[in-house]
């Protein structure tokens, strides 16, 4: 296929779900009868790349500038503990789109998706945008997909009706290339279009508002940027995009970025979002749209994660926990946090039930939905939560106020709520609930798929990160142990 240039939403029709979303809406898929008096919400789901907890100002970062971002919170509500399912992006990417623990699939394995053409999301598994367009909607992804190449994975397979942006992990902001070919598609044509891919991003986004106010259909768009993952480009790096490019001959850029670039590049992704935001009240949909913001995993190098320990790739709470702010003026009361603990899987459920869509039962979710706590401001539900990550044998779960970690042969048991910097190990002291949640893990990941050497596994060593000293490569090897005695 060859590359064109994009000028338009799409040159293929960006609508053309609208007449069988149309009939659905007619016939009140997923409807009660009280609701089909009411208009089902949009939905803007703007996912950051490997942002930290704190990289945002009204999470603290006083070096950073985010006020269209801050202004989703002012006006609906801030989570303060929010998980993301994975410490890397595509695991998340995966319980995300379907609702379920990701270690349910063979992608979820993926710590991250690398180079394996066999692998990604099947296009028979029920998905956020599959079932949405059950309901009436329009799906459009824009930005980053991750979960598998074509011709058997995409997201127009899993039920997208449109996408504009890049299929890999990263791509360069400026030549939209991750080493030597350009990773830059609408729908599945290759298109070169010159810009800064954040920016690029935003204004397609506004595009495609302002087509699916005209069409006065239902819409999902997912508006999943790059940013802030390297490489370290801000808007103005050019020269800098052309030294890694000449340099390395792909974007990964250990010695590259700064505290400055970074701020650029969350700045930048900010005044994206505000452009959304206005054109949702211009064509008048900001009342009855859901617009939610957060971030992929924990942050990365730049990134701040304070009160927490950790980063992107560790099972530290600095490397799960997330900012994640939602707005719906029309439901959801203004100027709130709350305490309710969530994780990125929860998202589908929420929606579909916003949207009165119904989930498929032959896929049962794990998330829960967050609507209680969101529209009604019903007290926090305590839950339970699992992780694992492969590479230095990770393991985690938290239930309640606690949490119970593994890395490679230490374990530990934080009371995260009293100490989120993860320091007083209670193992010993409090031995009773540390075995009950050890034994809660290994129950559930019985329930999941075993590693498998041949998924990639990612991690920090002490030749790239200095705060790492001792640290080395993960060996990619799986553990599998069925139980705590193994």
């Amino acid at each position: 296929m060859k590359p064109r240039d994009s000028k338009s939403i799409t040159r293929r029709d960006l609508l053309r779900g609208a007449a069988t979303g149309v009939a659905a809406l007619t016939l009140g898929h997923g409807l009660n009868a009280s609701e089909h008096s009411s208009r089902p919400p949009n939905i803007v789901f703007i996912l950051a790349d490997d942002l930290g907890y704190a990289d945002l100002s009204c999470y603290g970062r006083p070096d950073i500038k985010t006020p269209n971002i801050d202004h989703i919170g002012t006006t609906g509500v801030r989570f303060l503990q929010a998980y993301a399912n994975s410490a890397v992006c595509s695991a998340t990417r995966t319980a995300l789109i379907t609702g379920r623990y990701q270690d349910r699939l063979r992608i979820g394995l993926e710590e991250p998706l690398g180079g394996n053409p066999h692998v990604g999301l099947p296009p028979e598994h029920p998905t956020l945008p599959s079932l949405l367009k059950k309901a009436g909607y329009s799906c459009s992804l824009i930005g980053k997909w991750h979960l598998g190449v074509l011709p058997k994975f995409g997201p127009l397979q899993s039920g997208y009706d449109h996408f504009y942006g890049f299929r890999g992990g990263g791509v360069d902001y400026f030549s939209h290339s991750f080493g030597s070919h350009e990773d830059f598609w609408e729908d599945e044509m290759p298109i070169h279009q010159a810009g800064y891919m954040t920016d690029l991003l935003g204004g397609h986004a506004v595009e495609v508002i302002e087509g699916y106010a005209k069409s006065k259909q239902p819409f999902l768009i997912s508006l999943h940027f790059n940013a802030p993952h390297w490489p370290w480009e801000g808007p103005g790096d050019e020269a800098e995009s052309r030294r890694i490019q000449e340099s390395k001959g792909g974007i990964f850029d250990i010695d590259g970025g700064s505290q400055k670039i970074y701020r650029s590049m969350v700045e930048e992704m900010d005044r994206q979002v505000g452009r959304v935001a206005q054109t949702l009240k211009a064509t008048g949909l900001s009342e009855n749209t859901i617009v939610i913001f957060t971030s992929d995993n924990g942050g990365e190098r730049f990134s701040d994660t304070w009160p927490f320990t950790g980063k992107k790739t560790e099972l530290l709470e600095g490397g799960l926990r997330i900012p994640s702010v939602i707005s719906w003026p029309a439901k959801i009361p203004q100027g709130r946090t709350t305490d309710q603990v969530s994780i990125s899987m929860d998202w589908m459920p929420t929606l579909l039930e916003a949207a009165g869509a119904q989930p498929d039962p032959a896929y049962p979710l794990d998330g829960m939905s967050l609507l209680p706590a969101l529209v009604h401001n019903q007290a926090p539900v305590p839950r339970k939560l699992f992780w694992r990550y492969k590479a230095n044998a990770q393991r985690a779960a938290r239930d309640g106020e606690y949490k119970f970690l593994k890395i490679l042969d230490n374990t530990f048991l934080f009371n995260v709520v009293d100490d989120p910097l993860e320091r007083a190990n209670l193992k010993e002291r409090q031995s009773d609930i540390y075995h009950r949640i050890v034994h809660e893990w290994f129950e559930w990941n019985s329930s999941m798929l075993p590693e498998v050497k041949e998924s990639v596994t990612a991690s920090f060593d002490g030749k790239q990160l200095a705060d790492h000293f001792g640290a080395k490569p993960p060996d990619g090897a799986p553990d599998n142990p069925a139980t705590p005695d193994d």
